[in-house]
């Protein structure tokens, strides 16, 4: 799977360097993948929720949540978010 962008982990993980590992782990796995639907996306990460058209993952011990868009059929993840737990329950993220 192609992962846009890794620009959006970097700055992330810049302002909360103890999620450096995680998300580089993440990326790291997604990349080296190829899902074909959201059943074997969830094989390899469990925790993954579908919230409305994002998929949801928790990372760092379900400190930190991305939020992204897949599409299975093109290869690609989008990332559209990265938020501390805090953040993702404010649920500005959604609008």
């Amino acid at each position: 799977m192609h992962v846009i962008s890794l620009k959006a982990l970097v700055e992330f993980w810049t302002i909360h360097p103890d999620s450096k590992d995680s998300l580089a782990r993440w990326h790291r796995i997604v990349e080296r993948s190829t899902f074909s639907d959201y059943a074997s996306l969830h094989q390899t990460f469990p925790s993954a929720d579908v919230v409305g058209q994002y998929t949801v993952f928790n990372i760092g011990g379900n400190k930190y949540r991305l939020i992204a868009s897949i599409h299975f059929d093109r290869g690609k993840v989008y990332v559209r978010h990265v938020l501390t737990h805090q953040e993702y329950d404010l649920g500005k993220w959604k609008k």
